[in-house]
């Protein structure tokens, strides 16, 4: 009998039952430790003209249910060599750019604790660039089933190669730490590859003992888009008189840059997480900006959640100024507003959830989201007609950590 690719998520399953059978299998007194994480969730919409996907994923959820969007697992591997060097890997296995599960290197740095306040890392590490960044694809680590996509959707970049360097200081309004990073980094986005070179970043983050967490952060970097169809274009561009069109539309080393504000209040029983993010390109690629608010409550066992979020492009980067003074340039005209309006990025989105810790070290999740796009919003594999279409997604998920 021939599986559903729907039910692809299957072998998934199956190692993160060995995984967690396993995991407790490092000598407590040796010097490595081996630790993981995994989901298996389930999507489904109310609609088939158009499918629910996560940063750049080639296949998304539709009427037909699907264990691809949200299922996941992670391996971590953790050295300390004596009190000052250690290293961590991480292979972490989910729907990638290419469509496929297949592990990828998520993390793999050496660190030198310098100073208890200062610490050095070099390798790879996860992509700062979120108030949640270093755990965004622990699920068990989250209250809500997922990041808002709204907000984390707008930089499909998990980690970064390079390196960067850590200080804590007391203050008399908390633990405040700064974070200065550099390096580059890949990524696969819809089989499209992305590379962000010359990145360079800054994160302060300030920790209060009543359990408020503020967070300030900025990334800039060189962004290009692996595209033959975009060089083509932007190439053909050049050569007429609308150059500076093809120009805009050159997807290559352009700047880029990325800022955030963050906010994380947990005093026991009420949790809140916000944040407020502004994307900036020289490129094609629009300039967004994007915000959430969740607020959750415990009720023992049972956390009771619900989020507003919103992503909307302030500038489209591109001022189509060609002129249809005959079918070439007519065409080319069309051609760059398609372009134009299919890197659109406008969505809200309502969502309401709960968290069940039924275990030790198990979560499980239920979040309901309507979703109102204008154009395509975040949605892929959209057909005619779809455009501004509301969608009300439902989300289950299994989440642990190991």
């Amino acid at each position: 009998m021939k599986l559903s690719p729907r039910l692809r998520f299957a072998p998934l399953a199956l190692a993160l039952m060995t995984a967690a059978a396993t995991a407790h299998a490092a000598d407590a007194q040796s010097m490595f430790s081996l630790s993981g994480f995994g989901t298996l969730g389930l999507v489904k919409t109310d609609t088939d003209a158009a499918q629910y996907a996560l940063n750049g994923q080639v296949r998304g959820a539709d009427k037909g249910a699907s264990g691809e969007v949200d299922s996941k697992l992670g391996v971590q591997l953790g050295a300390k060599f004596n009190s000052t060097f250690s290293a961590t890997v991480q292979l972490l296995s989910k729907q990638n750019g290419d469509g496929n599960f297949m592990p990828g290197v998520e993390w793999a740095f050496v660190k030198a604790q310098v100073t208890p306040a200062l610490a050095l890392r070099l390798g790879r590490m996860g992509g700062p660039f979120f108030a949640v960044s270093d755990f965004r694809d622990v699920g068990f680590a989250n209250t809500t089933l997922r990041p808002p996509q709204d907000v984390y959707g707008q930089v499909p970049i998990s980690h970064f190669d390079g390196a960067d360097l850590s200080y804590q200081a007391g203050t008399g309004f908390g633990m405040l730490t700064a974070q200065v990073f550099g390096g580059s980094a890949k990524s696969t986005v819809g089989r499209t590859d992305l590379e962000l070179k010359q990145l360079v970043g800054l994160n302060l983050t300030l920790e209060t003992d009543d359990g408020l967490t503020l967070r300030f952060g900025h990334t800039a970097g060189k962004l290009t888009v692996k595209s033959a169809t975009l060089n083509t274009l932007s190439a053909t561009l050049k050569a007429t008189p609308f150059a500076s069109v093809g120009d805009e539309l050159d997807p290559n080393s352009r700047k880029s840059s990325f800022t955030g504000l963050g906010l994380n209040w947990d005093e026991g029983q009420w949790v809140v997480a916000a944040e407020y993010t502004m994307r900036r390109t020289d490129s094609y690629v629009p300039d967004t900006n994007g915000w959430y608010l969740t607020v959750g409550h415990r009720f023992g066992a049972w956390t009771p959640y619900a989020t507003l979020s919103q992503v909307r492009t302030v500038a489209s980067n591109v001022n189509n100024t060609v002129q249809p003074l005959n079918a070439q340039l007519a065409y080319l005209k069309s051609v760059v507003d398609g372009v134009v309006a299919g890197q659109h990025l406008a969505q809200k989105t309502v969502a309401v959830g709960t968290r069940w810790d039924f275990a030790r070290n198990f979560a499980l999740k239920a979040q309901f989201e309507q979703i109102k796009p204008e154009g395509n919003g975040l949605f892929v594999h959209v057909q005619p007609g779809f455009a501004d279409h509301k969608v009300n997604v439902l989300s289950l998920s299994i989440d642990t950590v190991f």
